[in-house]
Parts: C-alpha cells; sequence; structure tokens
C-alpha cells in the first residue's frame, strides 16, 4: 500500500507570484549507480523515483527488442497476425540474426518456417536476432521497413528519444533510445498486453532441439521479478530492463552501461531492492479536494476563498526525505474580487532535499462577488489605513 499524508508537513501562505512548473522528482543523491544510464519507476503512477542521464538517448543493444514484441503484439490484437501462422526464414534472417552472424539466435534453419508463438519466446526467451528479422519481415517486407515503423510507431507512444535501425538491437549510430523511454515502454508492454506478459517469466525455451536460458538476471533470484530484457554490445555495455512486483506494487528497473555480466547480475538486484525498500509514491491529496487553507480575498463579499485542487497530486521520494518535505500554498494576494468557482488562483509546491519542486495549480472553490460600492469604500480606506499600496 502507498503511504498516505493526511496533513502537511509544513504549510505557508507566501504573497508570491506562482512558481514556475518544475520537472519531475528525482532523487539523484539517496541512491549511487556505477550504471552509465538508469530509472527507477513505479508502475502504478508512472513516477520516477531515480534516474541518473535518463533522458539521453542510448544504444540500447537487444534491450530495444521490447519494442519489436510490442510491434507484433498489436499486430495480433489487430488480427493481421496470429500465433499460429507459420513464418518463413530469409537468408537474410539467417545470415544477418542466426547461427551465421555470432550473435545471440534462435537457431532458426534457412528456408524452415516457423510459428508466431514460437518467435515470439525465441525473441523474449532466448533473444534471437533471427526471429525479431523474421517477425520484421512479415509485417513490413523488411527489416529497414519494420524499423522505420517502429520508430513511427514509438513516437506515437510519446517515446520521442526513440529511433531505430533495425529490429534486433545490433549496434548501428542511428539505433538508440533513452533509460526513460525503456522504462515507459516497459510499462506499456506490461499494461497493455498482459495476456501474453507471462512470457517474459519464462526461464528457458527449447527449439530446434537446442535449450536456451532466459538471461534475466532477475528470474528465479529476486522475489516477485518476472521480466523484462536484457541487452550487450561491446559500445553499451551491459543493460537490462526488469521489473517485480510485491505486495501489491510494481517497480521498472532500467540500467546500461556496466562492464560486465557479473557486474549487470549485481546491480540488478541492488537496484531492485532499493527500488522495493528505499522509495515510495505519497498520495497527498484526491483530484478536486480542497485544502483546509483559505487565500485572503481584497473587495469581496467574503474575506477568503477556497483552495481546490484539480488532479490526484503523487509525489515521488525516497522514504528518507519524507520527514523534510514541505507543502506550500503560493499565490499573488490578496487576491482580487470577483473570483469565478474553478478559476485558478494559485500554486500547491511540493519540496523535499535533494529534489526539484513539483508545483500544482489551485483553483477557486467557490464563487466570490464584489462588494457594494459602500463595502468597496470602506475597504478600499481601510486598505489605505493599514498602508497598504
Amino acid at each position: 500500500m502507498r503511504a498516505l499524508i493526511s496533513t502537511f508537513a509544513s504549510i505557508a501562505a507566501l504573497v508570491l507570484a506562482p512558481v514556475l512548473a518544475a520537472a519531475p522528482a528525482q532523487a539523484q543523491d539517496r541512491y549511487e549507480t556505477e550504471a552509465t544510464h538508469a530509472v527507477i519507476m513505479d508502475y502504478d503512477t508512472g513516477q520516477v523515483l531515480f534516474a541518473k542521464d535518463a533522458e539521453t538517448p542510448m544504444a540500447p543493444s537487444s534491450m530495444s527488442k521490447m519494442m519489436t514484441v510490442l510491434m507484433v503484439l498489436e499486430a495480433i490484437e489487430a488480427g493481421t497476425l496470429s500465433m499460429d501462422d507459420e513464418l518463413p526464414v530469409s537468408e537474410h534472417a539467417w545470415r544477418t540474426g542466426g547461427a551465421a552472424s555470432g550473435s545471440s539466435t534462435m537457431f532458426l534453419e534457412l528456408g524452415s518456417r516457423a510459428r508466431v508463438d514460437d518467435l515470439l519466446r525465441g525473441v523474449i526467451i532466448q533473444s534471437g536476432g533471427d526471429a525479431c528479422i523474421v517477425l520484421a519481415e512479415a509485417l513490413s517486407g523488411s527489416e529497414a521497413a519494420f524499423a522505420d515503423a517502429m520508430t513511427a510507431r514509438a513516437h506515437e507512444l510519446g517515446l520521442t528519444s526513440a529511433n531505430f535501425a533495425n529490429a534486433t538491437g545490433w549496434p548501428d549510430p542511428d539505433h538508440y533510445i533513452s533509460a526513460l523511454d525503456l522504462a515507459r515502454l516497459a510499462r506499456i508492454l506490461i499494461r497493455d498486453h498482459p495476456q501474453y506478459y507471462s512470457m517474459w517469466a519464462e526461464r528457458e525455451f527449447t527449439y530446434n532441439g537446442i535449450r536456451q536460458y532466459n538471461r534475466n538476471p532477475l528470474l528465479g533470484n529476486f522475489a516477485g521479478a518476472d521480466g523484462l530484457k536484457t541487452g550487450h554490445t561491446e559500445a553499451a555495455g551491459y543493460g537490462l530492463v526488469g521489473t517485480a512486483e510485491r505486495n501489491g506494487e510494481r517497480r521498472i528497473i532500467v540500467f546500461n552501461g556496466m562492464t560486465s555480466n557479473r557486474d549487470r547480475t549485481a546491480e540488478a538486484e541492488r537496484m531492485m531492492r532499493a527500488a522495493m525498500s528505499d522509495f515510495a509514491v505519497y498520495d497527498l491529496f484526491a483530484a478536486e479536494a480542497i485544502l483546509d487553507q483559505r487565500a485572503a480575498v481584497f473587495m469581496g463579499d467574503a474575506d477568503t476563498v477556497g483552495l481546490q485542487v484539480g488532479e490526484d497530486i503523487q509525489v515521488a521520494l525516497h522514504r528518507r526525505a519524507r520527514r523534510n518535505m514541505t507543502v506550500s500554498v503560493v499565490y499573488e494576494g490578496p487576491l482580487m474580487a470577483p473570483i469565478e468557482a474553478g478559476q485558478e488562483i494559485g500554486r500547491l509546491v511540493v519540496e523535499a532535499p535533494g529534489y526539484e519542486a513539483q508545483d500544482y495549480p489551485l483553483y477557486a472553490s467557490e464563487t466570490v462577488g464584489r462588494k457594494g460600492m459602500m463595502g468597496r469604500i470602506g475597504a478600499a480606506l481601510a486598505h489605505m489605513i493599514r498602508g497598504g499600496s
């Protein structure tokens, strides 16, 4: 269960201009990793719990095969492809992604045909480049055309850092995506295609008499782990997109740039432990909640107006940072009447040590009309006597 904050840790009514919107909170000083790029994400909310160079495009190697799988699953659900379809193994697929390539492979035979069901497991479990290319050619006619389609679809999904040059993650200067977008892609796969998701947790797959094991170091070693994909090239190092669920909470981790398989294994477990134990998503306010604090009004038929949030407000924090979190109401005031219900009149600012401030709009919870003529004259005189300007 997520922690719930029922009262402000600290609240201040400040007569200031509204604070500009800030980036999502990231606990950069609360967790350290030797990975060159890293993200910890809460699955339910999509909140980023930790990030290190997460928005910089990087070479994802085989982790980009998640996008290949997504394209195939969408085609299946659209009815243009079936799990029972048998697809031909071309020379390009065999030579570029098969046994002849020297890369991870499903060991498809040249000129044979393979079921989509088997090919998906060949991609997910065995990381087979040949399986990726067979699927790509079936959907788009060529691997190059499929790569263009992958990029276009990624951008439609909001994965704007992505650019794919192939279906396999083979090194190419035009093949890249950020760690943050890989985390978002993982979230899409889990959320939108649950009927196929169990494949990611399968520990082994045998095809053509050859048994291969899932390379994900979390499977079987971290309770609750059930996906997703490893990656490795000499240029990019060792990477992982991993996810696990415990006590109703799911986390997604992404990292890249480790120097060895052993280091990747150690970092996968360490990062997932931190994701589950050290970070939390706190629910501050439900959508349309009215704050206890009210804003001062000048020249109104009421002296104050209620403050209402417009959306669910949740913040992702390291558990230690929660103790020093502050929540402040910021508005330029006193507010001049009239004020319409629903009018934006201030900001709610959330701050914590080591985090960038987050702020959210606040709206008037009711309408406040202007005073009558005599009331306005009296209010103006009182304001002058108090030294207002």
